[in-house]
């Protein structure tokens, strides 16, 4: 049997890209996210690339606790063995210095890149060392690794991002389960058009002068970690454009 991977935040960016990205390699989709339509738009997509794909689609918030251990529980018997987990769901919302930030903006960021990280780990994994096989893969980010003017808050979930994926490895040592953290640079997805409440203007900015990552380009490498050997961990991996150096050093180039 084809493996299992379940995608959180799977209707759009660096989600909708694994999602396809994982279909065409022969593995069972289970995809999430919160809107009906934006659901059965990525089954679509998913099926003219892999026409035999087999896709189940689950419709929950990952901020809701009690969604989460429902969808996961409500699964058919055949689909239940998760062989990967992909928390990708999370987002930024503004760029405000901390002392005058959107205390709901902060909730949602928390609540999102955080605590439904947790939640779907809590319900997904301890199966996955029932059945002796699975794969973690976290979406971080390169604003994990050092904060960044007015990113405050966003750069903190990320860095809690690898801190709970680093002690869930540590915790793991002892199955033949494995934990990856995928810190992602400049990705141009809708990314920027959430953190800036729609403004398409100063989204788009975000990339100017320099050609950014595309959703696939991450989705190509959660797929080759998890097409790594059994006896093969890759533990982290920080993707970057080839003109970024890190979060704050990019060079771009005059229009």
């Amino acid at each position: 049997m084809n493996k299992t991977v379940l995608i959180t935040g799977a209707t759009s960016g660096i989600g909708r890209a694994c999602a396809v990205k994982f279909a065409e390699g022969g593995y069972r989709i289970i995809l999430t996210g919160r809107g009906k339509d934006k659901l059965a738009e990525v089954e679509k997509e998913i099926l003219a690339a892999a026409p035999n794909a087999e896709v189940y689609s689950l419709l929950f918030d990952v901020r809701d606790k009690s969604q989460v251990v429902s969808a996961v529980a409500s699964l058919p018997a055949e689909w239940k063995n998760i062989d990967v987990l992909i928390n990708n769901a999370g987002l930024a919302l503004g760029l405000e210095p901390e002392y005058v930030g959107n205390v709901d903006e902060w909730d949602t960021m928390i609540d999102t890149n955080i605590k439904g990280l947790l939640y779907m780990t809590r319900a997904v994994v301890p199966s996955m060392i029932e059945n002796g096989r699975g794969h973690i893969i976290n979406i971080g980010s390169v604003a994990g690794d050092a904060a960044y003017a007015n990113g405050n808050v966003y750069c903190a979930t990320k860095s809690a991002v690898k801190a709970l994926s680093d002690g869930l490895r540590i915790e793991l040592t002892h199955t033949p389960l494995r934990v990856t953290n995928l810190k992602p640079g400049l990705v141009e997805t809708n990314f920027s058009n959430t953190r800036f409440h729609g403004d398409l203007a100063r989204a788009k900015n975000v990339y100017k002068g320099i050609e950014p990552l595309k959703g696939a380009d991450i989705a190509d490498v959660a797929y080759f970690a998890a097409s790594a050997p059994a006896h093969v961990q890759i533990a982290e991996v920080l993707i970057l454009a080839t003109h970024q150096a890190s979060a704050t050093v990019v060079w771009r180039k005059d229009e």
